[in-house]
């Protein structure tokens, strides 16, 4: 099988290696340090770009899983801003849906480059937290169903374990069904 069709990626970073300090995943531990979060911090053996892919490596179902999903949302004003929604790996984001309610005129998926700029992370990676400056994030009501959800630490081989609450507080993020 293809990478396109597992959802797993070829690995480019040696087995074995200790992403901790990767600076993506070291930012996304220093940011929930200062919240007085220590997650759980698993390392996958491949690189997982999807939430399905995500889900097998950790034995749960995608519906537990926290994308990190980054829009580029276009205010009243036409200034394009970034929005981080934070949805579960079950369904798919209602774009429309979410622009009505946070009050955006169009809300888009955001491009590669785009998502770089604004997370300082790849698409497959980009976490909750630890970007070069705070997001408004919305988190998806859905989250709330599981007592434990996983999402990306700053690199397509890093996850961390974390609540629906958690998630709320150290985004300050806005509850929203998003779907």
């Amino acid at each position: 099988m293809s990478p396109e069709t597992t959802g797993l990626a070829p690995d480019a970073d040696p087995p074995g290696r200790d992403l901790t300090t990767h600076p993506a995943v070291a930012a996304v531990l220093e940011a929930l340090a200062v919240q007085h979060v220590r997650p759980e911090l698993r390392q996958l053996p491949g690189a997982v770009r999807t939430a399905k892919a995500a889900a097998e490596a950790l034995g749960i179902s995608p519906a537990e899983i926290a994308n990190s999903l980054v829009f580029a949302a276009t205010r009243a004003d036409a200034t394009v801003e970034p929005l981080l929604v934070l949805a579960s790996g079950g369904h798919r984001v209602d774009t429309a849906k979410v622009a009505g309610l946070a009050e955006y005129v169009a809300v888009e998926q955001a491009d590669p480059d785009f998502v770089r700029r604004h997370t300082g992370m790849a698409i497959g990676g980009v976490a909750p937290v630890g970007h070069p400056r705070r997001l408004r994030t919305i988190v998806d009501v859905t989250l709330g169903r599981y007592a434990r959800v996983w999402a990306a630490a700053g690199h397509s081989h890093t996850v961390f374990a974390t609540t629906y609450d958690e998630l709320i507080r150290v985004t300050a993020g806005q509850p929203m069904d998003v779907a």
